[in-house]
């Protein structure tokens, strides 16, 4: 699944500097405004214990883990909306993406200009919010437009889109974010034909200076109380120790992680948090070529599961042989876990469990 998480802040906050350290890649990086000018991806792979586990007991030739898609978009500034700073660029950028990573800086430092001269992470964080609220009202509009002149003739599904697109308008006029309200499956499946961005779910990302990991931090403090309130989620990161982390090699990091007191990169947590806040679920295949971690949406029915991996293994589906990574440990092998009965036979109609460890049968 091909799935992205925009980086979204304003100007020296932070956002490349941790793309940089999330990819390995060479994103420029640099103390002033609109340094990033095109969106930079890179695949971030999602660490998860369980693939060791499984490999401990099925020996192969490589393990791969799941992946997210991170896009470093430029700093936005207030105007942005009506174009200010290139900003209409860079919002297109954010609308195809499936959620918001909101860089927010909670670190002061006299070196990095902010760009409206001081730190206030609220004030930043709803700099940001009213700009892809204004972006996502100019849209709504349009769409109103369009489906008011079209409902004219009394069409059903142009009076629905309508409505649709008339509440998008009520609540981002009073600035309200569309994720703050509930939709039906119906009007959720309208309104996300206009790529909303107050619709993505966000997860907020507090930067913090180099020696303030681990430590109180009241602006930290401020940005959890501010996205408790809306339901989304909170990761603390320093992007710099992130960025050093990624130029050492295995047995440096390790070492300096232990003077840190921390037990795993900043960017393990944010990986794992991005695929929950994004309603991911993981299964596995384990086999002499490969084990690997495929994604999927909760909820996912087996066949559905089986088309991650090919388009063939969900038509032809037949069944899913599935095992859990606990009866693996616990018989030591595939063979002793198959004739303690402990290999599950299902159907169409099983719902994948996160971890499970699974084989598909398929008709080609």
């Amino acid at each position: 699944m091909a799935l992205q998480a925009g980086i979204v802040g304003l100007p020296n906050v932070g956002k490349s500097t941790l793309f940089n350290a999330l990819t390995a890649a060479d994103a420029e990086s640099a103390n002033y405004p609109f340094c990033t000018i095109e969106p930079n991806v890179g695949v971030v792979p999602v660490p998860d214990p369980r693939l060791h586990r499984i490999h401990k007991y099925i020996q192969t030739d490589r393990v791969i883990p799941a992946s997210v898609e991170i896009v470093d978009i430029a700093g936005l500034v207030r105007g942005a909306s009506k174009g200010e700073g290139l900003g209409n660029q860079f919002l297109g950028h954010i609308r195809s993406v499936d959620a918001v990573l909101h860089v927010v800086r909670c670190f002061e430092d006299g070196d990095i200009v902010h760009v409206d001269g001081s730190v206030d992470p609220i004030r930043d964080i709803e700099t940001i919010d009213l700009e892809l609220v204004y972006s996502d009202l100019d849209a709504a509009a349009k769409r109103l437009d369009k489906w008011s002149k079209a409902s004219k003739g009394g069409d059903k599904d142009a009076i629905f889109h309508r409505d649709v697109a008339a509440k998008m308008v009520e609540l981002l006029d009073a600035g309200t974010p569309l994720r703050a309200t509930e939709w039906t499956d119906a009007e959720l499946a309208s309104l996300r034909d206009a790529q909303p961005i107050t619709l993505k779910p966000v997860l907020y990302v507090c930067n913090v200076a180099e020696d303030g990991i681990g430590e109180a931090n009241a602006f930290v403090d401020r940005v959890r109380a501010h996205a408790e309130a809306q339901g989304a989620g909170v990761v603390v990161i320093s992007a710099q120790v992130e960025a050093e982390l990624s130029e050492l090699e295995e047995d440096e990091r390790d070492e300096f992680l232990t003077d840190l007191g921390l037990t795993e990169p900043g960017l393990h947590r944010l990986a794992r948090e991005t695929y929950s806040l994004l309603g991911l679920a993981t299964y596995f295949t384990a086999g002499v070529k490969e084990i690997r971690a495929w994604t999927i949406r909760s909820g996912t029915k087996a066949p559905q599961a089986a088309g991650v991996i090919h388009g063939d293994f969900e038509r032809g589906f037949i069944r899913a042989e599935v095992f859990s990574i606990e009866d693996l440990e616990a018989c030591g092998s595939e063979v002793a876990l198959k004739a303690a009965g402990k290999l599950g036979v299902e159907g169409k109609q099983y719902v994948v469990r996160d971890g499970d460890v699974m084989h598909f049968r398929f008709n080609v």
